[in-house]
């Protein structure tokens, strides 16, 4: 049965909020009771132990015991939230969140277990009456196992493909599939879904993954490298974004594939309309394959400008072997 959480008074307008919060997870009481609290993020051990159907546990470590250990999505106006089966969904001020964990020995491997994930993510779009898939991040184990075709990753992109067989490639989601390190072969996917449309946004200096040739597998990524939203005031939410230029992955040291990235990302938030790079109201989370690399990470984000507080890095694979590092998160315009 749906709950009804802490209402916070509604301006009338869809707005979302995200924040990073170093408060201890342990029950995450507080935090759960605050109003308009959409979606409450945990990661590693020190995710929230909760049934609350708003609790999404992402099983990446932290990789700086000084950061942020949570990530909180708010809205204005009530959230309401429930269980069907095993999908977790939460909604109010116009979004949805959808959480799922498929255990991929039920469904046959990492291709089906993507595709019952994604099949049942749009399902869950419809019954609750937001049709617009905005953003969707994907954590799945030993993503780089596997030579050429048989590689996991593109099992899973293949498989993420048919559960999105309804979605063309210009309506395509901003998204991040990352390897989780322990071993565990449960595909974990959540999502933000919206009642209103935003925009698909590319990065001239990429080619768009939905386009890539065919040496990265038999069916190309399904994702947009950013999503605008415009409600109340203009935010982007940003994909998973690497040391990619054109489709080739440059460089093979993590300094200079982090610069890479960032000129990705200045190139990114220009061609939203949102200025010329990273706004001050950033929320970043950085992936590293090398758990060494977090302080290589840290210091290029802290001299690019980013406040430490804005900056979570996660110890976790890349879809491509010979990448290091990726990043993605939320901009917003004008705050």
């Amino acid at each position: 049965m749906a709950a009804v959480h802490p209402l916070r008074p509604s301006t009338g307008a869809a707005r979302l909020d995200i924040g990073y919060v170093r408060q201890p997870a342990v029950g995450g009481a507080t935090l759960l009771d605050q109003p308009g609290l959409l979606a409450l993020i945990g990661f590693g051990s020190d995710a929230p132990d909760t049934t609350d159907p708003r609790v999404l546990r992402v099983p990446l470590q932290p990789l700086r015991e000084d950061a942020p250990r949570l990530e909180a999505w708010r809205v204005d106006g009530p959230v309401t939230a429930g269980h069907d089966g095993d999908l977790s969904w939460s909604c109010g001020g116009g979004y949805l969140m959808v959480g799922l964990r498929v255990d991929e020995a039920t469904q046959g491997g990492i291709h089906a277990a993507a595709a019952y994930a994604y099949g049942r993510l749009l399902a869950a779009m419809a019954e609750h009456g937001h049709p617009h898939l905005m953003r969707a991040w994907n954590y799945l184990a030993d993503i780089n196992a596997g030579a050429g075709d048989d590689e996991r990753y593109r099992h899973f992109t293949v498989g993420r493909a048919l559960g999105m067989a309804a979605i063309g490639s210009g309506n395509y989601p901003a998204a991040t599939a990352i390897g989780r390190i322990d071993g565990v072969r449960e595909l974990v996917v959540y999502a933000l879904a919206a009642k209103a449309a935003g925009r698909p946004v590319e990065n001239p200096r990429q080619v768009s993954a939905y386009r890539y040739p065919r040496q990265y597998g038999p069916v190309a990524p399904s994702f947009a490298r950013a999503m605008r939203i415009d409600a109340p005031a203009p935010a982007l939410l940003i994909s998973g974004t690497a040391s990619v230029v054109g489709h080739a992955s440059l460089h093979d040291r993590p300094d200079l594939q982090i610069a890479e990235t960032l000129r990705n990302l200045d190139s990114l938030v220009a061609a939203a309309g949102l200025g010329h790079s990273l706004p001050a109201q950033t929320w970043l989370k950085a992936y590293v394959r090398d758990a060494d690399d977090a302080s290589v990470m840290q210091s290029a984000l802290a001299q690019s400008g980013l406040a430490p507080d804005r900056l979570i890095c996660l110890h976790g694979d890349i879809c491509r072997t010979e990448l290091l590092v990726e990043i993605d998160g939320i901009a917003h315009a004008g705050v």
